[in-house]
């Protein structure tokens, strides 16, 4: 029995006999047979391991619990007060200690210079009240996580939280709360991070009563790139974010609530059901926002704060906690928060 096969040129390199004989013999087909499978084998994607997928976070916790949200607090030389106002970040991460959460959630820039490692340093110096009592920290990145070499700036960052595995987009489950931690640094609704967000939309159980997502750049802020004392606008690809989430939340039982960063104030928006809250003042030197009509937050000036988020099986309340100085003395505020209830109504539909 005798076969040709066409693949000559590929063939040479490995079999020289076969192909120069033009054809195979009953004798080579095994042969040959073992090499195309292995072929085969060898030219399919090989599939993400474990360690590439984005980490899937769960975390046990009462049926009533808190946790802290907060960004921006740019940990760096205490002595150089430019990048961030060191009393005020080190006076955030004491009464955060105090409030004793269930995890604390870092909407990015957790240092001022992601490659330097004296800035982390001084994370480590600064937050070890909260190792000490072992309240777990989940962070996004930040862009100034990834300022200076972006290598040594992950290797930085995923060293100090082993437990999201490696991953720069990745989700925590907490009681009827899932939070899906993205990266604003890569496309959200596009690429493998926007499959993965879709995936999780798509198959959100229905445990879910209240879904948080967690950024840096906020889809909606007052801020402008073009205020002179500094400001960042909202940038098209949070916006695109935007518009998916509200498309999809009318079709959803849980109820969203997205948290940004990057503007060092305190922001607070609906849109088409959604709550969206800009939390950027951990620290950083502040930004004076002029406000639009649809802030629901009125204050013009600073704002140095942090969110405290209660949850309970019917309802979630934020309040933002604000910090000031006068003199050496810490005052605290509460001049704002939000309640937003279960949805009892919202059938899920297959596929959202």
């Amino acid at each position: 029995m005798i076969f040709r096969f066409p693949y000559h040129g590929y063939f040479t390199l490995l079999y020289p006999r076969i192909v120069q004989a033009k054809r195979i013999s009953t004798r080579d087909v095994f042969a040959l047979c073992l090499m195309a499978a292995c072929c085969f084998c060898s030219s399919q994607a090989i599939p993400e391991t474990p360690a590439h997928q984005p980490a899937a976070l769960e975390l046990t916790v009462p049926a009533a619990f808190h946790f802290i949200a907060f960004g921006d607090a740019r940990f760096h030389d205490p002595l150089d007060a430019e990048p961030s106002n060191a009393a005020v970040r080190q006076a955030i991460v004491a009464a955060i200690d105090q409030d004793r959460p269930s995890f604390i959630s870092i909407g990015g820039d957790l240092v001022y210079d992601g490659e330097n490692s004296r800035d982390w340093q001084v994370w480590d110096s600064e937050t070890a009240s909260w190792r000490r009592d072992a309240i777990p920290v989940y962070p996004a990145i930040g862009n100034h996580e990834l300022r200076g070499n972006e290598k040594s700036g992950l290797a930085n960052y995923f060293r100090r939280f082993p437990q999201i595995n490696g991953s720069r987009y990745y989700s925590l489950h907490a009681g009827n709360c899932l939070l899906l931690v993205l990266d604003s640094s890569l496309d959200e609704i596009a690429g493998p991070q926007g499959q993965w967000l879709k995936q999780r939309l798509d198959a959100l159980p229905a445990s879910i009563d209240f879904l948080f997502l967690v950024l840096h750049h906020p889809p909606y802020t007052s801020s402008k790139m073009s205020y002179f004392h500094g400001g960042h606008s909202a940038r098209p690809a949070e916006e695109s974010l935007a518009v998916m989430l509200e498309a999809r939340q009318p079709q959803m039982h849980a109820r969203i609530i997205v948290i940004g960063s990057h503007v060092h104030n305190y922001e607070r928006f609906e849109h088409g059901g959604v709550t969206y809250l800009v939390s950027g003042g951990g620290g950083a030197h502040p930004y004076i926002v002029k406000r639009k009509p649809n802030d629901l937050y009125r204050d013009p000036g600073v704002n140095y704060h942090y969110l405290l988020v209660e949850v309970t099986p019917d309802q979630v309340v934020v309040t933002m906690n604000k910090l000031e100085f006068r003199g050496d003395k810490q005052v605290w505020t509460k001049p704002d928060s939000v309640t937003v209830l279960e949805n009892k109504t919202a059938v899920p539909t297959p596929g959202h």
